[in-house]
């Protein structure tokens, strides 16, 4: 397989442009939260384990919008699946964990988006806002086309990401205003956003035919494939392209059924450290409330 996507190229494999601008954001962030953060009314510097963590978060969005994942992921809905769990659920985990509360503060009570917040991030409305989201982005017509342009492309990555964010908010609270849960009410809303999620993957492992025309060959498959490829060297190599059969073993019910089951998992995944995060909190809060038995004296 790996030989095989050689014939794309250096800038479709690799996204330098796309390195660069995340190697920029990495600069502002040493910046502004380092030597120059009292210049932003910044308190204290971010810990290593925030750091870790939001660097971490650009090196998995480099992988998985800028690597060879990215090009896989419009030969194979499996890639593709691998690389939305990561860009939707596990980046925004990082970058929330990894903004020191200073930053936030700024972001949350700016003036046109706290108000913004004070609505969508409602429990209630931000998982279902997300998951609705989700489900009607894995409807056929609606996925190909946001492979139809870069336009559609990004922008309907982009509205998934911010959904993604919003419906992270109440659990992971970077500021007190959004900490209205209790550890019970977190823990119910992960359980639901899990049983949220699961039609739409359901729905592609098994459904009896093909879904997506991006991944069936054809017009729809080199117009998805435009979207990381130049333009001069897909043109230079269309006529050797007939389909995703010549980068994966897998046919196309298998890419789909795969595809599916790779998202719930890597959800589960994500959201059983979510749940286990939640239970240690909520045990070391309680633990504290406890009198220490009285000491023999």
């Amino acid at each position: 397989m790996w030989l095989n996507l050689q014939i794309f190229g250096f800038r479709a494999l690799w996204s330098p442009y796309f390195f660069v601008f995340l190697l920029v954001i990495a600069i502002v962030y040493a910046l502004i939260t380092g030597p120059y953060r009292h210049r932003f009314g910044g308190e204290d510097k971010p810990s290593a384990k925030q750091q870790f963590m939001f660097y971490l978060a650009l090196v998995l969005t480099y992988a998985v919008k800028g690597s060879p994942i990215d090009l896989m992921s419009h030969i194979t809905l499996t890639a593709h699946m691998t690389q939305m769990a990561i860009y939707i659920l596990i980046v925004p985990i990082l970058i929330i964990k990894g903004l020191p509360e200073w930053i936030w503060k700024k972001i949350v009570y700016a003036p046109v988006i706290r108000p913004t917040l004070k609505v969508l991030a409602n429990p209630i409305i931000s998982v279902l806002l997300f998951y609705s989201l989700f489900s009607f982005y894995h409807v056929p017509f609606v996925f190909d086309f946001s492979k139809s342009t870069p336009i559609a492309h990004t922008l309907i990555h982009l509205i998934l990401l911010i959904a993604a964010f919003n419906m992270w908010l109440p659990i992971l609270a970077p500021v007190k205003e959004l900490d209205k849960l209790k550890p019970l009410l977190k823990i119910a809303y992960v359980f639901v956003s899990a049983v949220l999620m699961t039609p739409a993957c359901v729905v592609i492992i098994f459904a009896s035919a093909p879904l997506y025309a991006s991944y069936s060959g054809g017009g729809a498959w080199i117009t998805a494939l435009s979207l990381c490829v130049p333009g001069d060297v897909l043109q230079g190599i269309s006529g050797t392209l007939t389909g995703p059969s010549l980068f994966t073993s897998m046919d196309i019910m298998e890419d789909q059924q795969l595809g599916g089951i790779v998202m719930k998992v890597i959800q589960e995944i994500t959201y059983g450290f979510i749940l286990a995060n939640i239970f240690f909190k909520w045990f070391s809060k309680e633990s504290l409330k406890i009198d220490p038995l009285p000491s023999d004296s």
